[in-house]
């Protein structure tokens, strides 16, 4: 029996499949490889270099020979190729984190958000169904909380204002994910991630994007005049609760994944200017139309349920990207420092 994990090329797609392949499972990845929010080098070497498998190539169906591994070049969107993979692989568990993600481009791109966030989930529900797959762990996001102002956020607020299309995408995810639960008897469990941060991150994240414009010596945008708070949340730890989501297998749930401390922005880029040994120069600008102020999680019902306990701040958290940002880009580094010199 095998885990599918939609998107398992993506940042946290990719560290739950190593995650999985670390416990000895039958993994099985089903993603695209789009270029739509960040160039797609990265996915490749999160396979050829996280997950040690040198030879892979993005084409069809590769199959590992080092692991239970196997890696279908495909979409979410498309349900002969779901049928194909269900039936091959014996699938137990779906874990499906693919998806567009971001509140930004959700703006500009609403209708393909809807397209591949909704429509692929749906299909994914559907998969379940046709092929009797009883526990579904699918990915979630704090942006479903719009213009919630009672902090911190809890799983039993309503959510009813989204105020992005991300986000209403989310939310009507984890409505689709409630009417399949109730018709079918699906164990169905949404897991909110609230910014999550670390090794092998998103490119088009605040993180990595702020790294690079340092090291080129470029302004970096701070909105909402550098009044932004985000309970920022290192991968390892995302992680840990969602191999315990798929494991404990709730027939209904929804747990807000986060690190349960709110960071101020300021303090955020502070801790990066010190592990780079760069001060960064700031294009102050007002807040984007759809980002939230503020998140912050309340995660007791993911620690009594889940056993979830984050461990990492974002002191440690930003030191360990930053380490691994050196070693990835370190050519790209030395002709940095060779013109600064």
């Amino acid at each position: 029996m095998a885990y599918l994990v939609t998107g398992g090329a993506g940042f946290i797609g990719s560290h739950v499949v190593k995650a999985l392949l670390d416990k000895g499972e039958e993994v099985v990845i089903l993603d695209d490889f789009n270029s739509f929010n960040y160039a797609e080098k990265i996915k490749f070497d999160r396979i050829k270099i996280l997950l040690n498998e040198p030879a892979f190539k993005k084409k069809g169906v590769y199959s590992s020979k080092k692991q239970k591994l196997t890696i279908y070049h495909g979409d979410i969107r498309n349900e002969k190729l779901l049928d194909i993979i269900a039936k091959k692989h014996e699938i137990s568990k779906i874990c499906h984190l693919a998806a567009r993600a971001g509140v930004r481009r959700s703006l500009q791109f609403p209708r393909i958000y809807y397209d591949v966030n909704v429509l692929g989930t749906l299909n994914i529900f559907e998969m379940a169904v046709r092929h009797k797959i009883k526990t579904v762990v699918y990915a979630s996001s704090s942006s479903v909380y719009g213009g919630v102002k009672n902090f911190p956020f809890k799983e039993t607020e309503k959510v009813d204002s989204p105020i992005s299309p991300y986000a209403s995408t989310k939310k009507a995810c984890e409505e689709m994910a409630a009417v399949y639960h109730y018709l079918h008897g699906i164990n169905m469990t949404g897991l909110r991630f609230f910014t999550v941060y670390g090794p092998w991150g998103r490119p088009d994240m605040a993180l990595y994007l702020f790294s690079k414009m340092m090291l080129r010596g470029e302004k970096i945008p701070v909105y909402n005049q550098g009044n932004m708070q985000r309970d920022f949340t290192y991968i390892a730890d995302i992680v840990q609760g969602v191999l315990n989501a798929l494991e404990k297998g709730y027939a209904h749930e929804i747990f807000n994944l986060a690190n349960a401390k709110t960071e101020k922005l300021s303090r955020y880029i502070s801790i990066l200017e010190n592990e780079l040994g760069i001060i960064a120069k700031k294009e102050m600008l007002p807040i984007q139309q759809g980002d939230i102020p503020k998140t912050s999680a309340d995660i007791g019902k993911a620690n009594k349920k889940l056993g979830y306990n984050p461990t990492t701040n974002i002191d440690q958290g930003i030191k360990k990207f930053i380490e691994w940002f050196k070693e990835y880009h370190k050519e790209e580094i030395k002709v940095f420092q060779q013109k600064n010199k």
